[in-house]
């Protein structure tokens, strides 16, 4: 059985050897541990997505029992649209899920219905109508042109290896968009055309992004004034950026990079690597670019996750208005 698996809960306390027949719950405790050994084995899901699918399939499974449904052959669509709602408002003693985490319970609970569907177990698939509740599209946070730079420049402040380092490794997040498992994934050999980088996205998916001038110099001055130094406190690695043991560093580290940036830069809003990805790609709309070349640029799927960028905020509307009605003054 999958490590994923082998600590499975059960929705109730059993004893040794199969459970009796009338023990309302043992039919869905194997219902879901099937289900979960299919995820694991046959689908080849990793062990936190399955460990996601069951904490969500344990919760659901909880409320079929206490509504006397001992398998998923006599679930009807009520009992799912109960579940959504109950665990909406953390009606069946759980916590209260968002909007997001409540759709993602509810992918589950289809999941396990069209499986079990398939298998035989049951004729219909109750969850099929069921919605989940409806997710508000927020926009992503992106900084300024002026406070981007203010950021650069400060992560650059000091003597020593680090601030080149910094300098290096932001500019190259903010010129390219990528996330930052991306650029600390790099080697140096990813880099040797000083005019574009390689980086390898989710699903191992790569992607060739041009690098602008400021970039292509800060990464110049780090190779050549930095990294020999950092990498002289280690052993040979062929990865870009190091952390002052001379190894690869981590995302944590490259995240207190940009912290320590962004208190020095003065800059009083929250800020993640991801704030600038965000910031790449809303300038690069803002500017003009075509929402395929920012996808492609982004590593995105689909040009729908990227769409979202060309929202246009609350501010944008009020300038456009105040600008272009003739009596909004």
């Amino acid at each position: 059985m999958s490590t994923a698996l082998a600590h499975l809960p059960s929705f109730r306390v059993t004893q040794p050897g199969p459970p009796p027949a009338s023990d309302e719950g043992a039919q869905l405790d194997r219902a879901l541990k099937d289900y979960l050994a299919h995820l694991s084995v046959e689908r080849g899901l990793s062990a936190n997505t399955v460990a996601a699918y069951r904490r969500d399939l344990v919760r659901y499974g909880a409320y079929l029992a206490s509504a006397g449904r001992p398998g998923l052959a006599g679930v009807t669509e009520a009992d799912v649209t109960g579940f959504v709602e109950s665990v909406r408002r953390g009606a069946d003693g759980g916590r209260p899920l968002s909007p997001s985490s409540t759709a993602r319970a509810l992918a589950a609970v289809r999941g396990w219905h069209k499986f079990a569907q398939a298998e035989g177990l049951a004729v219909d698939d109750p969850s099929a109508e069921v919605r989940a509740p409806t997710l508000l599209r927020r926009l992503p946070h992106a900084l300024s042109v002026d406070d981007v730079a203010g950021l650069l420049d400060a992560a650059g402040a000091g003597d020593g290896p680090l601030p080149l380092r910094d300098r290096a490794l932001l500019e190259l997040l903010y010129a390219t968009g990528a996330r930052i498992s991306e650029i600390v994934g790099l080697d140096v050999d990813g880099v040797s055309d000083s005019a574009a980088v390689r980086l390898l996205g989710k699903g191992s998916k790569e992607r060739v992004v041009p690098v602008g001038s400021f970039a292509r110099d800060a990464l110049e001055a780090y190779l050549v004034r930095a990294r020999p130094a950092l990498v002289a406190a280690g052993r040979a690695t062929p990865a870009l950026f190091l952390n002052t043991r001379g190894a690869r560093m981590s995302r944590q580290t490259a995240w207190a990079a940009l912290q320590s940036a962004a208190a020095r830069a003065g800059l009083k809003e929250h800020v993640s690597p991801h704030t600038l990805r965000h910031s790449f790609a809303t300038h690069l709309l803002s500017g003009g670019a075509d929402v395929r070349v920012v996808q492609e640029l982004l590593g995105h799927a689909s040009v729908t996750t990227t769409q979202i960028y060309t929202m246009v905020t609350p501010d944008a509307l009020r300038e456009v208005y105040a600008a272009a009605h003739p009596r909004a003054r």
